[in-house]
């Protein structure tokens, strides 16, 4: 417990009273985890849009996915529909100004965020990781994808699965709640002002949902506050799902100490990753995970990208944010929380559904490992607030 002075609970004015933001009732939420599936949804819902796109992503590639999806927009453009596409600029380097430039020519408003720049240049470290699709204000799609043929599992020669990631779709009044949110991100880049009208009908039945986002210091300071909260409020159990992991003390302190409270925790890890130097610095603190009792899981076969947690079963995070230090200090990141017996029980279904795919780490086993990898994990174990 915090102090051991009171106790803590996963309760929705507890929460609320923390992260200082009230939950949104009334919104329908759909888990999207399959790569082709969740890319079909997002372009049948652009496909629909009537009046307003909004897109705010990390990585947006001029692949076939890129290209795909830069057609619906330039279509819908040019259809009269306002289209605003905010990418991150060192996320998207590598996709050439001729790609921006034939949407701008199409009608598609664009701008970068956190550009580099010669007179602050150690502020390029800092990046805009969130990933944000909004439809006429009424639906929206959160989660870890990026536009990229690897979240979807496109290759032109042979079939192949996308990378295991976990996104969300929105619908109802939160999604003129995160509407907001993109527009201060679209105005400090430079944007016109977007002034949406309308309102969004709850819907009956549906779950209450809060942004958890951030794009300033001290709105990374309460999503970690929140975050720590969540791990010392848990009482059953706690499943933790990232596709980067690097902790610092605190978290590796907050992890045992749930654990030895008698709470459930564990951790599902990528089993490979795009990031070798991530990859290594994570795996440099398994053993005092593994000695403090948290169980650790690596996903077999696709690259794991999802960022997912849940607590108790009953309050869920999905989202862009990574348990390492870019993320929970330097990036601007999104995600969204929700507090749900039924969903979490999705959530938690979800989770031990990748556990079946994956292969845990035992403290014995994991001892013998070659001297290689040992040199590796504290080689990069030392840069592992740089990663």
């Amino acid at each position: 417990m915090a102090g051991g002075t009171r106790s803590l609970e996963l309760t929705r004015p507890a929460i609320e009273g923390l992260y200082g933001f009230p939950f949104t009732d009334g919104n329908r939420v759909t888990l999207l985890w399959k790569g082709a599936d969740s890319f079909r949804s997002i372009f049948d819902a652009l496909e629909s849009a009537l009046h307003l796109i909004c897109l705010a992503f990390y990585i947006f590639r001029n692949d076939e996915t890129g290209t795909e999806l830069a057609a619906i927009l330039k279509r819908k453009a040019k259809q009269g529909v306002r289209v605003c596409v905010l990418y991150d600029h060192f996320g998207s380097f590598g996709t050439p100004r001729r790609f921006w430039a034939e949407m701008k020519e199409a009608g598609v408003e664009i701008r970068a965020s956190r550009p580099f720049k010669w007179s602050r240049p150690f502020r390029y470290i800092h990046r805009d990781h969130r990933k944000l699709i909004i439809v006429d204000g009424v639906k929206v799609f959160t989660g870890g994808l990026n536009i990229a043929n690897e979240y979807r599992g496109f290759h032109r020669l042979r079939q192949v699965r996308g990378w295991r990631d976990t996104g969300i779709l929105l619908e109802g009044p939160i999604a003129r709640t995160l509407l907001s949110i993109f527009e201060k991100s679209w105005r400090a880049w430079g944007g016109d002002p977007i002034g949406f009208e309308g309102t969004v009908s709850p819907v009956v039945d549906g779950l209450p949902v809060i942004p958890i986002f951030a794009d300033s210091a001290r709105g990374r300071r309460r999503m970690r506050k929140l975050l720590y909260f969540s791990i010392a409020a848990a009482q059953r159990c706690i499943y933790l799902t990232t596709a980067y992991f690097a902790p610092s003390r605190r978290m590796l302190h907050a992890l045992a100490e749930a654990e030895a409270r008698g709470v459930d925790v564990r951790l599902l890890l990528p089993g490979k990753s795009d990031v070798v130097a991530a990859y290594y610095a994570g795996r440099a603190f398994f053993t005092k995970l593994l000695k403090a009792g948290v169980d650790v899981y690596t996903y077999e076969g696709e690259i794991l990208h999802a960022k997912t947690a849940v607590f108790d079963g009953v309050w869920s995070v999905i989202g862009s944010a990574n348990l390492d230090f870019q993320s929970l200090r330097k990036n601007d990141e999104g995600n969204v929380g929700i507090i749900d017996r039924d969903f979490g029980n999705r959530m938690t279904a979800l989770f031990f559904e990748d556990l079946a795919h994956s292969s845990q780490v035992r403290l014995e086993e994991w001892k013998r490992r070659p001297p290689w990898e040992r040199v590796k994990e504290r080689f990069f174990g030392v840069f592992r607030r740089w990663l």
